[in-house]
């Protein structure tokens, strides 16, 4: 992880799984989708991107917690991307919709260096209900099994709302401070949503020192306007034609890598 934190403003991808073996959606199968996932790892290592995100976006409808063969699936898929491509790209895991101890156990299992969790503190309202986070079980189970995993955790995140209203200041001092997360992920309302420009500046101007990632809407065009940003996780914008169900183009990655990082 401090690899990919020593690069100046890194872009981190996504592998956007297909519906793993045994979702509510039937998938091309686990070796189509080990396949897959290393076509797009091997375009986003050719188009300059420094780390990527192992998620399994198909089997939505979500899990709050998943059952024991996503992660045994996850783990096959995480293992495969970092023994072909850890020497260029970090990779990370985000088992959905809020596993946190299921991202560390793939993580652990496969030399992943950082999960996400999408809920690390206090409680969201989800279209799986409310989603807790249970920072205390994840560091207690990190320092088991996962002790050099990093925390990536997101700020108010996507596809979900508040409890009731909050200090949006304090609950990041939180979840760095008493949750222990090493970065803070800020993210628009959903999945290819722009980033709030005003939300992520009023975070570094309070939290000069938190490293700060940007989770969704990054693109060519309106990069520029994110410098107060440490890094972007990338998705929708690296897809051809900008659709989740087409691979990885390898052309639009070098273009937000070049927008993003300079």
């Amino acid at each position: 992880m401090q690899r990919l934190l020593s690069h100046h403003r890194p872009v981190v991808g996504v592998l956007h799984l297909p519906p793993l073996p045994g979702a509510p959606f039937d998938g091309p199968g686990l070796q189509a989708i080990v396949t897959g996932a290393l076509r797009d790892a091997e375009v986003l290592a050719t188009g300059g991107a420094r780390g990527v995100v192992v998620e399994n976006i198909g089997d939505a409808p979500f899990a709050k917690e998943v059952e024991p063969h996503v992660v045994a699936a996850m783990t096959v898929v995480a293992r495969e991307v970092v023994e072909r491509f850890g020497a260029d790209l970090t990779v990370g895991v985000n088992v959905l919709r809020n596993d946190a101890v299921g991202a560390l156990a793939v993580a652990a299992a496969s030399g992943a260096g950082f999960v996400r969790i999408n809920v690390h503190v206090g409680a969201m309202v989800t279209d799986q209900g409310i989603v807790e986070g249970r920072a205390r079980e994840t560091l207690l189970y990190r320092k088991r099994v996962a002790p050099g995993v990093a925390i990536v955790a997101d700020h108010l995140v996507k596809h979900a709302q508040p409890l009731a209203p909050l200090n949006s200041v304090q609950l990041a001092r939180d979840t760095l401070h008493r949750g222990g997360a090493r970065v803070l992920v800020l993210s628009g309302s959903g999945t290819g949503q722009p980033t709030s420009v005003e939300d992520l500046e009023e975070l570094r101007g309070a939290l000069p020192e938190a490293t700060l990632w940007i989770g969704s809407g990054l693109n060519p065009d309106n990069a520029g306007a994110y410098s107060a940003a440490d890094a972007a996780i990338v998705g929708t914008a690296l897809h051809g034609h900008a659709d989740l169900s087409s691979p990885l183009d390898v052309e639009r990655v070098r273009a937000v890598v070049q927008a993003f990082s300079g």
